[in-house]
């Protein structure tokens, strides 16, 4: 057995923290589905910016759709959906074998909406209603504004993936935030089946101290919280209040471990894929680390069912580095939004000029 399928016999779901036309074309993101036990997928606006400022692959569907008038955020939409659907589509057996637990795309509301509640409503509605796929979530930033309007949109029965989590605190808020939701729906007389997956960003904390931490605790810290936040993800699912919920039908919100590719050279590739390796959680991955961990990912090295107590050890001698974990979570969380933004105002541009470019050669 494989390394990738044995890491989804251990519960824990892969996906690939990627997308582009190509990789749907060619049959690759097929391949993995079969292969490697991939079960979904997630993007963001950096992953489009990518995809479709540095490939050719939607240059006729941009100047078909820019003839009928489309442009801006309403053309890039489009495309997006256009991909996501096949992918939805090629992950719709796993998501029927999973009773909708597993086998999800994911598309994210405009960046620009992090610190707009009502705008962020509005817009995953819309977008939930345009991908008309039951398998696809719309993330939506666990901001402080983020938080009311996962609650908003759950209740409303919009599936979620709250995305931009550092911390355990971080974490909580969007669980209370998805729990009060189905709570909601329950005391309206709604039904309270509605999915949701909150993203633990990882390997970003070790980025942003890996010039001034001790060499002893380098690549450690992500995972340490990653640990913490486990721990609290058991102690939700054994707690009363989720029992109740779960009694009336509810779906728990399942978490997923995001930011899982190394970024620095000198650790192994499949660092945070060993190390996190759990029950009823998700990895969304690169194409190269879901590539390394099937050659020679392991298993058995991953979370204790508690999360353990190594992380707490880990986040004391942080503390003694002089890391504040709470300010460096809100950081993190600020900076991701901003860079998140800065993708999509450049993806946008991008669109734009193809637009341009192609209009003019057709001319």
């Amino acid at each position: 057995m494989n390394p990738t399928r044995r890491l989804h016999e251990l519960g824990q779901s892969l996906w690939l923290d990627n997308i582009t036309r190509e990789l749907l074309a060619s049959g690759t993101l097929a391949r993995y589905v079969r292969d490697c036990s991939l079960t979904g997928l997630t993007s963001n606006p950096t992953i489009f910016d990518k995809a479709i400022g540095d490939s050719d692959a939607y240059d006729e569907a941009i100047r078909r759709r820019s003839r009928e008038g489309e442009s801006g955020e309403a053309l890039f939409f489009q495309l997006a959906l256009e991909d996501l659907r096949r992918a939805a589509d090629l992950f719709r057996p796993a998501f029927d074998a999973s009773g909708g637990l597993d086998g999800w795309a994911s598309l994210e509301v405009s960046p620009l909406l992090a610190d707009d509640r009502a705008g962020s409503i509005a817009a995953a509605a819309r977008l939930h209603q345009l991908a008309e796929r039951p398998n696809l979530f719309i993330k939506i930033p666990g901001t402080p504004e983020g938080l009311g309007a996962i609650e908003e949109s759950i209740f409303a029965g919009v599936p979620i993936n709250v995305t931009l989590l550092f911390s355990r605190a971080q974490y909580v808020a969007a669980a209370e935030a998805y729990l009060r939701g189905i709570e909601r729906r329950i005391a309206a007389g709604r039904a309270p089946k509605v999915a949701s997956v909150a993203s633990l960003f990882v390997s970003r904390w070790d980025v942003a101290v890996q010039e001034t931490i001790a060499p002893r605790l380098r690549n450690r810290l992500g995972i340490a919280v990653a640990q913490q936040t486990y721990r609290a993800y058991r102690e939700l699912l054994a707690s009363a209040r989720w029992q109740r919920l779960a009694a009336a039908g509810a779906m728990p919100q399942r978490l997923l471990w995001a930011s899982t590719g190394t970024k620095d050279p000198d650790a192994p590739e499949t660092l945070y894929i060993d190390a996190l390796a759990a029950p009823d959680t998700i990895n969304t991955m690169p194409e190269k680390t879901l590539l390394a961990f099937a050659d020679h990912g392991r298993t058995d090295a991953g979370l204790a069912n508690d999360g353990g107590d190594a992380g707490e050890a880990v986040l004391a001698e942080c503390r003694r580095e002089g890391i504040d974990e709470s300010a460096l979570a809100e950081r993190l969380q600020r900076e991701g939004a901003e860079a998140f933004a800065k993708s999509w105002h450049r993806l946008l541009e991008r669109i734009d000029a193809k637009a341009r470019q192609l209009s003019q050669a057709s001319a």
